[in-house]
């Protein structure tokens, strides 16, 4: 058995999730993670399969979506990695503000120079109003109140609001 990353972009339309996971499914490959999105109206799906199938074969399944032009598909074999179970705490991010350059990159900054890890994270733009909503793993060790008054810092120089809560189990 192997673990697959496959990727599928382009312009959306309904029933793309749906032809792609029965593809997969007729190929015996287990779905066991995913995330997929809109991105300013293209679509974007991520996934890691399991199963026997070669990358040949399911780019040959999932040949047809990318027919008319419309889609990509890429598939390539990953290596199984040992996922531990995060030894800090779980906490979820939020950033709002008027729409610039520099946000993410100086947000997750923060988190990054104590250790941190983002395991998700969703930005939007909607108008000139711009929004990050991010899962993050704190190491034990790490000082939360310094954490918040480090991106209170970041955010006040971008002009942005931020909030840093500490994640309910069943949100993530």
């Amino acid at each position: 058995m192997t673990l697959h990353a496959i990727t599928v972009l382009g312009h959306d339309r309904p029933g793309i999730i749906a032809e792609t996971t029965d593809k997969l499914a007729g190929l015996g490959l287990n779905l066991e993670d995913s995330t997929m999105t809109l991105l300013r109206g293209h679509f974007a799906m991520m996934l890691i399969c399991e199963g026997s199938a070669a990358d040949s074969e399911i780019e040959a399944a999932l040949a047809p979506l990318t027919a008319d032009g419309s889609l990509t598909v890429t598939v390539r074999e990953v290596p199984t990695e040992h996922v531990e179970a995060a030894a800090g705490t779980s906490w979820v991010l939020s950033v709002h503000g008027g729409d610039r350059p520099g946000i993410v990159s100086a947000v997750v900054g923060v988190i990054a120079r104590v250790g941190g890890n983002i395991t998700d994270l969703t930005t939007r733009l909607a108008g000139d109003l711009y929004l990050l909503v991010a899962e993050v793993d704190l190491p034990a060790a790490a000082d939360v109140g310094a954490v918040e008054r480090d991106l209170a810092a970041v955010a006040a120089d971008l002009g942005v609001g931020v909030t840093l809560r500490a994640a309910e189990t069943d949100e993530l």
